[in-house]
């Protein structure tokens, strides 16, 4: 067995043991969010800064769990071009699009989070929309 083969099922069986945990809390299904980014440490400083977000656990050096969110915030390093399973048609790609599912964060107000300052700040996405959910001013860098 190579070594990120058994660090790779370490790393699973540790967020599988976190699920676990949830579950047990609560007989309710419990959400976890995953969201696929193409550098992780960037990806960190984005929603640690930007969102106010703290690191928890770490799953080597691929993937680590943001807590501070309704629920767990998941990141997976996982390079651009790659598939996201055997056989898929459409490959990783991290331009901004358009997608049927998608995350948004609520803030109470979406001014002082589009004005942090640093690269991992987030980008202005143009004026504020206001929507009936809200307002979208801003995205990751």
């Amino acid at each position: 067995m190579d070594e990120d083969g058994a660090t790779r099922r370490a790393d699973r069986a540790s967020r599988s043991s976190a699920i676990a945990l949830h579950r047990k809390e609560s007989p309710m299904p419990r959400v976890l969010v995953n969201i696929d980014v193409a550098n992780l440490e960037a990806a960190i400083r984005f929603y640690t800064s930007a969102l106010g977000l703290r690191l928890g656990r770490r799953f080597g050096p691929e993937a680590a769990e943001l807590l501070g969110a309704e629920a767990p915030i998941y990141l997976l390093e996982q390079p651009a071009g790659s598939v996201p399973f055997a056989g898929a048609a459409m490959h990783r790609e991290y331009r901004r699009h358009w997608t049927p599912v998608h995350l948004d964060f609520a803030v109470e107000d979406p001014e002082p989070a589009g004005q942090r300052p640093g690269p991992a700040g987030p980008k202005r996405k143009g004026a504020a929309t206001d929507r009936a959910g809200g307002a979208i001013p801003i995205g990751p860098p």
